[in-house]
């Protein structure tokens, strides 16, 4: 326990908090049993320290943040953990990397059940399972899901500035006002494509020249340890399942033929629909599907993208598709808090009730003619007119 103690204090001196996203007060932190899942890079665990940096530093003694993947928890049980924390005043339990334990779930309901006066917090990988443990903690955690940064988030990083988040119905009906109280500010053209690019892991601020390094790093991780390890996903494909990626990110975007993809890659169609199911899960790919009936395992994705732009300038730095980093960022900052299915004439069908067309400035409103709620999202205007609004103002939402 002491060496645990002293590596968690060591954490929390190194953690700055002059950035604190604004996720960190959509947590319910009362409750008593709290979950955060997330793909790996989009900043859980300093999202933890700086929590707890915020609100421990009168009495640390209370508190404690273990990552279950470290050497220092080697040869040691949660539950026992727990108990020894409880035993000498422990209040605050922060449990990073459970999906790493195995048997996590059924030690944590032991945990809460024992532990009336302990609260826990814990993060995992976005393939984190909850509601089908048979652990059953779907009664007793609550789960928030942790994507990363907004272009709003890395406009505050970047400058200093603070801007307020808007709804989608705010977008649609205020644009105009919006853009000119932002534009007002500052230019966010001039941060537009850096963002793209190398804004959406928070750890692009650490060093920008090994960005690309860590992400390939993040993305290896995913597929070789996280989805054999979680998934058991047949780790021989996972060079194959990199070249599907390649090409998600060079498409325009990428709609698959299941037939021909599961011959190059010698699997039988059904395995190769759950593998895709799997991507979109690790925070890998968004699959738009036509409409949500039966097991989506099951079915086709209509258009596949890359969870975000920025591993499409990893994945393809020199092929990246203009119109598909378009789609890709309105699919990754909309769909965060927003429902996005297919639509058959236009991009997206967003929420079952608005149909929107993305494109360059140029785009014009032939495509949705007709069709009720549309928008045209024009990337390369400062400002909309209409139902024509800014690619850039979607990232605004969270």
């Amino acid at each position: 326990m002491e060496e645990l103690f002293r590596k968690y204090i060591e954490k929390i001196q190194r953690i700055d908090t002059n950035f604190v996203r604004s996720f960190i007060h959509d947590i319910n932190w009362n409750a008593r049993l709290i979950g955060i899942k997330g793909a790996r890079g989009v900043g859980k665990t300093t999202l933890l320290l700086q929590y707890m940096k915020l609100n421990y530093s009168d009495n640390w003694q209370e508190s404690l943040y273990v990552s279950l993947d470290s050497f220092s928890f080697r040869g040691k049980t949660l539950i026992g953990l727990a108990d020894e924390f409880v035993l000498n005043g422990g209040k605050y339990l922060f449990l990073d990397e459970v999906h790493k334990y195995d048997n996590w779930a059924q030690e944590l309901k032991n945990i809460y059940d024992d532990h009336a006066e302990l609260k826990v917090v814990f993060t995992g990988s976005s393939l984190l399972e909850i509601l089908n443990s048979r652990a059953d903690l779907s009664r007793r955690a609550i789960v928030y899901h942790m994507q990363g940064l907004s272009f709003r988030e890395y406009l505050e990083m970047e400058t200093s500035q603070k801007f307020d988040t808007f709804t989608l119905e705010d977008i649609l009906t205020n644009h105009i006002k919006i853009a000119n109280l932002i534009n007002s500010k500052i230019k966010p053209f001039r941060y537009f494509e850096s963002y793209l690019k190398q804004g959406y892991y928070p750890f692009y601020k650490e060093d920008k020249d090994l960005y690309e390094q860590r992400l390939e790093e993040v993305i290896n991780m995913m597929l070789e340890i996280e989805l054999p390890l979680l998934r058991g996903v047949d780790i021989g494909l996972v060079s194959k399942i990199k070249q599907v990626l390649a090409i998600i990110s060079e498409s325009v975007p990428f709609t698959p033929n299941v037939t021909n993809l599961s011959q190059k890659m010698t699997v039988h169609r059904t395995t190769l629909m759950t593998y895709l199911y799997y991507l979109e899960e690790v925070g890998l790919t968004t699959n738009l599907q036509k409409e949500a009936k039966g097991s989506v395992k099951l079915q086709k994705p209509a258009k596949i993208y890359l969870e975000n732009t920025n591993l499409m300038f990893v994945l393809s730095p020199s092929n990246a598709n203009t119109g598909n980093a378009r789609e890709t960022f309105f699919a990754n900052q909309v769909g965060y808090k927003n429902k996005l299915n297919y639509h058959e004439k236009t991009d997206f069908l967003v929420n079952n009730v608005y149909a929107f067309e993305i494109g360059g400035k140029d785009k014009t409103n032939k495509q949705i003619v007709g069709i009720e709620n549309s928008f045209i999202v024009a990337d390369g205007i400062e400002y909309g007119y209409q139902n024509k609004i800014p690619l850039w103002l979607f990232g605004f939402l969270y």
